[in-house]
């Protein structure tokens, strides 16, 4: 067991390593920012395996080793657990060297006063086996300690091996979805952030999830005070299995996955038309940065369209402003008003030509770009986005300070128009699969079961010896107790006032305490 408890103690240190440095399967970028700031430590870590802690070589191995170690502890010890409790309790010889004994003379004989002693230690649950002549009894208790211990370190066994395989086979990454949109489990659905086990098969299960509706509730500063998703479960075949709704901390099991609630966002509906087609049709999602003061959510959300089959090449940043109404308060009043409702939203917008060098939505590389026109578009406007003016749909959508100039008659039609009918809200899930769930909780709960039943149990061996003698039957107590020897000396005195109870004992006594240094 030293060798376990030193095993252990090393994969701590490891884990504390892993949790101080970045590691590989994290955040790779960060492990390339810590080589280029420290190139000499770097080079270490790296090749010492300590960017990649919990795959590395020497952390397989430790933990390898820390198994056979229990493994090769536990058997033994299981295996004389076994026989201690088929093994019937073992007659004393001589009571009198117990560390306690009392002697004292009952008015039964010694077969009847043996049989009511059983009954008196049964009752105090002792495991009760009498003397082969009938007048002895040997009883021991604690039995659960050992049981206890036991029960502890295989489930701790039990645990390890469940999160290795857990962690090794399973995956965890988030998923955006927008109301009204379905979206499927499978790898290349995920946000970028997905995370397998090193042991995955790199199979997913193709379940569905439909956003039906996202709700919100804020408080009057901004403080979210809850919201959740209502979702339609789909099975791999795209059938409707069943609805539910994912809240902060009610997480939904379905088809071996577990689905929470992790963010979510504003993603308005644009629509870019030019030439006579339509160039692009769907939801934005919006990314909401903290300002300065650290409220997100009076930070105006970023997203990006980009057109890369024109020539040239076209892309627009966009700027979503939910509530303008808060807005404007924030700049009359120098202090940003969190946005939590939609009240006449608009976006301000930059189109941009050039070369696009990274094709992904999540951000906009404009080295090779340069900036054509800017404006604003309301909910429900169509603009041109190339002059800048509003073609059509600005009737009482935004205060007149924001709107832009309206499109003279007789123009010629717009190359590029773009158009803001609607705006919706998205839900971030964060979807895991881990077969091995119920198997780490059962393990936690039996380790906390053994762990009472080690800490709140004491082995205690009491025996009862009968005598006939010539001024009456003499019944002497002696026992001893393992663990815990405090206790056993104010339960011994209450053991031997009910076998006098029980048996008819008289005043007439001898009794020697045995010194616990004995």
């Amino acid at each position: 067991m030293r060798t376990a408890l030193v095993l252990l103690g090393l994969l701590a240190l490891a884990s504390a390593v892993g949790s101080l440095l970045p590691q590989i399967p994290n955040s790779p970028e960060r492990v390339g920012a810590y080589l280029v700031d420290h190139p000499f430590w770097g080079q270490l870590f790296l090749r010492g395996g300590f960017f990649d802690v919990f795959g590395s070589w020497w952390f397989s191995l430790v933990t390898a080793l820390l198994f056979v170690s229990l493994v090769a502890c536990l058997i033994p010890r299981s295996r004389a657990m076994l026989r201690a409790i088929r093994q019937r309790p073992v007659q004393a010889k001589e009571l009198e060297a117990l560390p306690h004994h009392v002697a004292f003379e009952v008015a039964v004989p010694p077969e009847v006063a043996v049989e009511r002693a059983q009954r008196v230690l049964r009752r105090r649950m002792y495991r009760v086996a009498a003397a082969p002549d009938g007048r002895g009894v040997a009883a021991e208790k604690g039995v659960l300690r050992e049981t206890g211990s036991l029960t502890f370190h295989w489930a701790f066994l039990l645990l390890l091996i469940a999160v290795v395989i857990g962690k090794g086979t399973g995956y965890t990454g988030h998923a955006t979805i927008v109301e009204g949109q379905t979206w499927t489990d499978a790898a290349f659905n995920y946000d970028g952030d997905l995370r397998t086990g090193r042991f995955s098969s790199g199979q997913h299960t193709g379940a569905g999830i439909h956003l039906i509706d996202f709700e919100d509730r804020f408080r009057t500063s901004g403080i979210p005070m809850d919201f959740a998703s209502e979702v339609e479960l789909l099975d791999a075949n795209g059938n409707p299995v069943r609805r539910d709704e994912v809240r902060i901390n009610h997480p939904v099991g379905f088809d071996g996955l577990r689905i929470f609630q992790y963010g979510f966002g504003w993603a308005p509906i644009v629509v870019v038309r030019g030439g006579g087609a339509t160039l692009s049709d769907g939801p934005v999602v919006m990314v909401q940065d903290a300002g300065a003061d650290g409220n997100q959510l009076a930070a105006p959300g970023e997203g990006f369209v980009k057109l890369p089959t024109l020539r040239p090449q076209y892309a627009i940043s966009l700027e979503l402003i939910p509530d303008s109404t808060a807005f404007i308060q924030s700049l009359i009043s120098g202090v940003p008003q969190p946005m939590t409702q939609v009240r006449a939203p608009f976006m301000r917008y930059t189109l941009w030509q050039g070369r696009i060098l990274d094709p992904s939505l999540n951000g906009l590389d404009t080295r090779l770009m340069h900036k054509v026109s800017t404006g604003i578009v309301g909910r429900g406007w169509t603009v041109d986005v190339e002059h800048g003016c509003v073609v059509s749909g600005t009737s009482g959508a935004l205060p007149k300070g924001l709107a832009r100039t309206v499109c003279p008659a007789g123009a010629p039609a717009p190359a590029l128009t773009l158009s803001f009918p609607e705006l919706r809200q998205y839900t971030r899930l964060q979807v895991s699969k881990d077969p091995t769930v119920p198997f780490v909780l059962g393990a936690a709960i039996l380790i906390l079961l053994g762990l009472v039943a080690a800490m709140y149990s004491s082995r205690r061996k009491v025996w009862v010896r009968a005598e006939a003698r010539e001024e009456g039957t003499v019944l002497q107590v002696g026992g001893y107790a393992l663990q815990r020897k405090d206790r056993f000396e104010e339960e011994f005195p209450k053991l031997v006032a009910d076998l006098r109870a029980a048996t008819g004992g008289g005043r007439r006594e001898r009794e020697r305490e045995g010194a616990a240094a004995r």
